[in-house]
């Protein structure tokens, strides 16, 4: 589940960002987002093939390319911390649930009823 989850997530990622730098000609976009956005999709499009067999490497990706996109809208705009600080709470359920998910392997079966 994690791992559909994931990739799921970086083609999220990789939509949004191709879709702010193709509208980077039409509204302004300030440089280092430019720069970082530019970074990110190359590196979530990548980590299709790179990070297949790793989670670690996943979630890796999946963080910095959020952060590529939040951390200088926060900075310039600090308001913008109140929404975000409310969606946190279904996005630490659903950090919550992959990590039980994760560590759920096949060696837990349930007791065969009587």
């Amino acid at each position: 589940m994690e791992f559909y989850t994931s990739f799921f997530l970086l083609a999220v990622l990789a939509t949004v960002i191709g879709m702010r730098l193709g509208f980077a000609d039409v509204w302004h976009l300030p440089t280092i987002d430019l720069d970082l956005s530019v970074i990110a999709l190359p590196l979530v499009l990548a980590s299709f093939w790179l990070a297949r067999h790793s989670r670690r490497w996943r979630l890796a990706i999946v963080t910095f390319a959020a952060a590529t996109q939040l951390v200088p809208m926060v900075v310039r705009e600090p308001i913008l911390l109140v929404p975000l600080l409310g969606a946190l709470v279904p996005v630490a359920i659903l950090v919550g649930c992959l990590v039980a998910l994760s560590k759920k392997g096949s060696s837990n079966q349930p007791p065969k009823g009587s």
